[in-house]
């Protein structure tokens, strides 16, 4: 591998000079790469020569673009069986963030400062924090997808998380806002006033969610064969996705048995007699028997029950009497979750039996004991570090004492 000066002469005359790099790749092919300063073509040979001794050279010509390889990654999405709207997600971030900004650029150009350029730009173009994040771990798996192709050597958004280490996880976290109760989570006067006010065909619906702290699609795709009254628990072994494909969970954690609450027990005993059937034998179907649309469950299920029960806030909006229209205080079902979540931690207060830090991470079907510690672990009963200190103090006096 050399690295020359090469001069030469316009047609009109002008003399002009550039750096080049001359080198043979992996496969045996000789290869000329141009640079305009002599830096920069050292770097790149320094770079070249121990990828091609390794064996996992790539020359540009060899790659392909951000656009073409994200292509690719997407019809590997589909052929490892991803649900459709995880690849929907996929695609969005491919066709309205990435491509846009750097879907002209060669794989090979994909540096971390690169990377860290792109972020940039989403950050120019008011992308949220989270938004930038789910991109960038999209563009990610784009260059490791590229990799295992043979298309790209190094994966610069890996290496980029590897040299910040844990501290931008911790400042994510810094940032995010703890769960709240009356603003994240319903306060138990709250979960008391849904309990009356639910009524109608949502009624079972809503209980269910509130004592199991079922996912929605969990929920939305319950089969009656997994429920069993008669040992009141009800095993979640199947989802349903928006686009209404019974799937297994996400995760190996989502597969739980979740026990049941005698309130649960009696309302699921009195709506199977009501309950639409259908095919898929789905505790809770729409009027024909199958998977109910998400936001009908919402719209006209938790919405109303929570205006029913004033767990509501005013809206700039009035009726023809000149009222003030309320609207539901929690937008969706995942805060009746929080409140399930919460509940179980602080069961020993409400004279129950409490449960470890372990069994809630099993009750919410959890990946991981920290996904449970990051999203709930300042709800867990801390100890009463004040009287800890007092208690110690005291026996500290009471040994210089004698």
């Amino acid at each position: 591998m050399s690295v020359r000066k090469r001069t030469w002469t316009t047609p009109k005359g002008v003399e002009k000079s550039a750096w080049v790099v001359d080198y043979v790749d992996t496969a045996g092919k000789r290869r000329l790469k141009t640079f305009a300063k002599k830096k920069e073509a050292d770097q790149f040979a320094a770079t070249a020569s121990v990828e091609v001794r390794e064996g996992v050279h790539v020359a540009d010509r060899e790659t392909v673009t951000v656009k073409e390889a994200g292509a690719l990654w997407l019809k590997s999405c589909a052929t490892y069986g991803l649900e459709r709207s995880t690849i929907d997600q996929y695609t969005q971030h491919l066709d309205l963030h990435i491509v846009p900004l750097i879907g002209a650029t060669k794989l090979s150009k994909m540096t971390v400062p690169a990377v860290r350029d792109f972020q940039e730009k989403l950050r120019e173009k008011d992308r949220s924090a989270a938004m930038i994040k789910r991109v960038t771990v999209s563009l990610g798996s784009i260059l490791s997808d590229a990799q295992e192709r043979g298309l790209v050597v190094r994966n610069a958004v890996h290496e980029m998380s590897k040299r910040r280490g844990n501290s931008a996880s911790k400042a994510e976290k810094r940032q995010k806002a703890r769960l709240r109760y009356g603003v994240d989570i319903p306060t138990m006067e709250e979960i008391k006033a849904i309990l009356q006010a639910a009524e109608g065909r949502y009624r079972p619906f809503i209980i269910t969610a509130i004592f199991t702290g079922m996912r929605a699609s969990e929920l939305r795709g319950l089969s009656w064969g997994d429920v069993d009254l008669d040992k009141a628990k009800i095993h979640v072994r199947q989802r349903a996705d928006k686009y209404h494909v019974i799937g297994m969970p996400k995760s190996d954690a989502g597969q739980r048995t979740v026990p049941l609450t005698p309130m649960v027990v009696n309302t699921l005993k009195e709506w199977r007699l009501a309950c639409p059937k259908g095919e898929l034998n789905l505790v809770f179907p729409n009027g024909e028997g199958n998977v109910e649309w998400h936001q009908n469950i919402i719209k006209r299920g938790l919405w109303p029950a929570l205006i029913k029960a004033s767990v509501s806030v005013p809206t700039d909006k009035e009726d023809k009497e000149g009222n003030v229209l309320m609207a539901a205080k929690y937008t969706g079902l995942h805060a009746l979750r929080h409140w399930f979540a919460s509940w179980c931690i602080n069961r020993k207060a409400d004279g129950g039996l409490e449960l470890s830090p372990k069994a809630v991470q099993t009750r919410m079907g959890h990946s991981s004991i920290q996904v449970t510690f990051d999203t709930y672990g300042h709800l867990f009963p801390a100890a009463d570090e004040a009287q800890a200190l007092a208690d110690a103090e005291s026996r500290l006096l009471a040994v210089n004492a004698t």
